[in-house]
């Protein structure tokens, strides 16, 4: 899994990122001076296509308000405003473990409990605030897991992640300390490094340990594609690569038009007479078959990049759209059981692994606090589409809401499609749409 990780952050970094990444996704041409490079490199700037789609596409589930059923627990209900203890609802942490689950993969959350030093009761931890809380784990941070098949269901036994905390450094600085954290069933134990004066290298030493009431790994697995238990695919991989594909053309693409924008003056047998390029200035030329002239690039090979470039831009808009097409077959049991749903998309499948693994973790919550049951959940998921063609607008409609994408591009790519009557010219359409907008001074009533 690792392996994808490395082109999907420097991706999610945009431009910023991918320069860092340098020659891993920016070749350096054979014979290309280092200087040269350094430049092409400076200048380059990213399309960011798998940023944009993540977004819009983990956004997707969440354009409605996350609901609640009648069967969470008011206690759990209440903790759902402030999931995290970092300010943030059970609605925006979905919309977070969605979006990465969807560009790495795979993402997890762990229901912790913080420590209840002195505190024996549950009224005594109640009065002091102290309660489970959700915290997502990134991927690229899970270092490895152990797990058995428990009653017939896979169950971790183990879960190392790295995780990073803040620690004083004298009477005003602060520090970042890096620490791997061990869980088990009923248990777990922190590990640092440490190096002694006789030792050339650290070594992982236990730093904390304790004993937990919960007697399993509160850790729920979220997949964006899943392959087994704790492994994931990234759905939209594909759409990465082709991602540095454009990144790499489109630095070609500038160089070609650099070379292309900048004339060469070509001079032929004109002896020692001197070049002097101005409107009020003349080359006198003497010897035989004597010529001055600018040789200009002939533009053909710009054109067939741009048209390259322009294509790739499509295709890549095609496969993040093709999440929203619904399959017919690709059915879920509540689905199969409803007539008027006859397949899902790969994205409504994702949100329903969603809603599993957040009901899930509900339940921990719920166990750490002496609960039966911790309720479940309902993710807005009525956003298929059934063709391509409609998934690709929908696309392009939220690019066109955010400003990065014209309104008249859109119109033609509605026209491209079939979706906009092709006789309807742009100019006339702008003139109707400008006799629909409310004149200065007056409002516009609806009904």
């Amino acid at each position: 899994m690792a392996a994808n990780w490395p082109v999907i952050d420097a991706l999610l970094a945009g431009t910023t990122g991918m320069r860092a990444a340098g020659k891993a996704y920016l070749p350096q041409w054979p014979n290309e001076a280092d200087e040269a490079y350094r430049a092409r490199l400076a200048t380059a700037t990213l399309f960011p296509a798998f940023s944009r789609t993540v977004s819009v596409l983990s956004g997707k589930p969440f354009s409605r308000p996350l609901t609640l059923d009648d069967d969470v627990p008011e206690s759990l209900r209440a903790w759902a405003d402030n999931i995290d203890l970092q300010g943030s609802n059970l609605h925006s942490f979905a919309g977070s473990i969605t979006q990465a689950a969807l560009s790495h993969g795979l993402a997890g959350i762990l229901v912790d409990y913080p420590k209840a030093s002195g505190l024996k009761t549950r009224d005594e931890e109640k009065r002091a605030g102290v309660r489970p809380y959700f915290v997502q784990i990134k991927a690229t941070d899970i270092l490895g897991w152990r797990s058995e098949r428990i009653a017939g269901v896979e169950t971790l036994t183990q879960l190392r992640f790295l995780e990073s905390v803040v620690e004083y450094d004298g009477p005003f600085g602060e520090k970042i300390v890096e620490q791997v954290r061990v869980l088990e069933p009923g248990k777990w134990s922190v590990w640092r490094k440490k190096q002694e004066p006789n030792e050339a290298e650290p070594k992982w030493v236990l730093h904390d340990e304790g004993e937990t009431s919960l007697k399993k790994v509160p850790f729920v697995p979220v997949y964006g594609e899943r392959v087994a238990f704790m492994q994931g695919r990234p759905p939209l991989m594909e759409l990465a690569h082709m991602n540095v594909e454009h990144w790499q053309s489109k630095s070609d693409q500038q160089t070609i038009l650099h070379i292309a924008r900048v004339p060469i003056l070509f001079a032929k047998n004109l002896g020692d007479s001197p070049i002097v390029v101005g409107a009020a200035q003349a080359v006198k030329g003497e010897g035989e078959g004597a010529d001055l002239k600018f040789v200009e690039h002939s533009g053909q090979a710009i054109e067939a990049g741009r048209l390259s470039i322009l294509d790739l831009e499509d295709r890549m808009r095609q496969i993040g759209a093709e999440l929203l097409v619904i399959k017919p077959g690709n059915t879920s049991v509540t689905q199969t059981l409803a007539d008027n749903e006859p397949g899902m998309c790969v994205l409504q499948r994702l949100a329903e692994d969603v809603e599993d693994a957040l009901e899930a973790a509900l339940q921990l919550m719920a166990e750490w606090v002496g609960e039966k049951n911790g309720g479940h959940i309902q993710i807005y998921k009525d956003f298929g589409v059934a063709s391509l063609a409609e998934a690709s607008m929908e696309l392009l409609r939220e690019m066109n809401i955010d400003g990065t994408f014209s309104d008249e591009s859109l119109f033609r790519e509605g026209q491209r499609r079939g979706i906009i009557m092709p006789e309807l010219a742009w100019e006339e359409e702008q003139k109707r749409i400008e006799k629909n907008r409310p004149k200065p001074g007056k409002t516009q009533l609806n009904g």
